[in-house]
């Protein structure tokens, strides 16, 4: 009865053996460092920052006139007559009301863009990470991970893929 129980748990056990025996190839990519190292995603970032510049230069120049209006009604309260205070008051209400506005849809047309450019360069980057994972048979590539030991990061590959393969 025990002979026909090893024999039972061997034949069992065998298919697992022979898939162990089989070595899986494991990579991993860190995104975040292509984001930041990669030639594409570098020309994102600069064609970002032109396209936007003017109207960031534009809020900035907002900005200081509207600290210098808050200064000189601050500097100017105590001398101006009730109703000029109210309607200087009221002035710097609208204009920082405006600022605000412009400053919200900069942001979200900033951010908009950047995950347009950066879903250019994901994009790109996968297929990279999928042919190196065909000419080098990987069986599975990973992108986020808690840890990943460096035998198995491949990031630098996928680098030099892109920052020698920059055309579109």
């Amino acid at each position: 009865m025990n002979s026909k129980r090893a024999v039972l748990l061997a034949t069992m056990l065998l298919p697992l053996m022979s898939a162990h025996a089989q070595e899986s190839r494991i990579g991993f990519v860190n995104t975040e460092r292509i984001f930041r190292e990669a030639a594409p995603a570098k020309t994102a970032q600069a064609k970002i920052e032109q396209e936007f510049s003017k109207r960031d230069k534009d809020l900035q120049e907002m900005a200081a006139r509207l600290k210098t209006s808050a200064d000189r009604l601050d500097k100017d309260a105590s001398i101006l007559s009730e109703s000029d205070r109210v309607k200087r008051q009221r002035e710097l209400a609208d204009l920082e009301k405006d600022f605000q506005r412009k400053q919200r849809e900069f942001r979200e047309d900033l951010n908009q863009r950047r995950n347009e450019e950066l879903a250019v360069v994901l994009e790109r980057t996968n297929k990279v990470i999928k042919q190196i994972a065909e000419t080098e048979k990987y069986d599975i590539v990973f992108q986020e991970a808690v840890y990943a030991s460096p035998r198995i990061d491949i990031t630098d590959k996928v680098l030099k893929a892109l920052n020698g393969n920059t055309s579109k």
